[in-house]
């Protein structure tokens, strides 16, 4: 293992670390799914991944395609940056919109439209983030990591779209402006 591999490892241990320490104390939920309906998603997410993974033929293949991924310290160090700044634009994201957080497609009690700070570029910065920082520990690390990639983006998408249809029944037309004005995931892009 590199230094690079520990470093990778530490910003995602930094970014769990926080999330866990900044759900403590968010506005309460409204309206809420039994917490079990996204658990029970998000663990058949992780098994298809991992059992994706135990087939030698899958991991062949990945390692097969993208041979330099992980082992070139050029591919290390560019993956450990995509690796921060994802991870940073999560957690800044997160501090920006404070007690307002919540798990994806959660309704909160007296929500406030937050269109500030990172939230000014993108309406889901923090799914950017954590896809940004997926990438980079793809490109830093392995190419496996294409898998929960590829599970992720259309998560977030539809997360983000269900997200949106309950912000714009809350807060109507300014959202709708805000919609207009900003991409949802991608500056620029998407």
């Amino acid at each position: 293992m590199t230094i690079v591999h520990w470093i990778i490892g530490a910003f995602w241990l930094v970014f769990l670390a926080y999330w866990a320490i900044a759900a403590i104390g968010v506005k309460r939920n409204v309206a809420t799914t039994p917490w079990w309906k996204y658990a029970a998603f998000r663990l058949a997410i992780a098994a298809l991944i991992v059992a994706a993974l135990s087939i030698p033929a899958v991991r062949r293949g990945l390692r097969l395609a993208h041979p330099h991924l992980g082992h070139d310290p050029l591919f290390g160090v560019i993956g450990a940056l995509l690796v921060a700044l994802g991870v940073g634009l999560a957690i800044f994201a997160r501090v920006y919109i404070g007690r307002n957080w919540g798990t994806p497609m959660s309704r909160k009690q007296d929500p406030e439209l937050i269109t500030g700070g990172p939230y000014a570029v993108v309406r889901h910065p923090i799914y950017s983030g954590i896809i940004l920082a997926t990438v980079g520990t793809m490109i830093g690390l392995s190419i496996v990591f294409v898998l929960p990639l590829i599970v992720l983006i259309p998560y977030f998408i539809y997360c983000a779209r269900r997200e949106e249809e309950f912000m714009c029944q809350q807060f109507g037309e300014a959202y709708r402006a805000y919609m207009r004005r900003t991409k949802m995931l991608v500056p620029f892009v998407l």
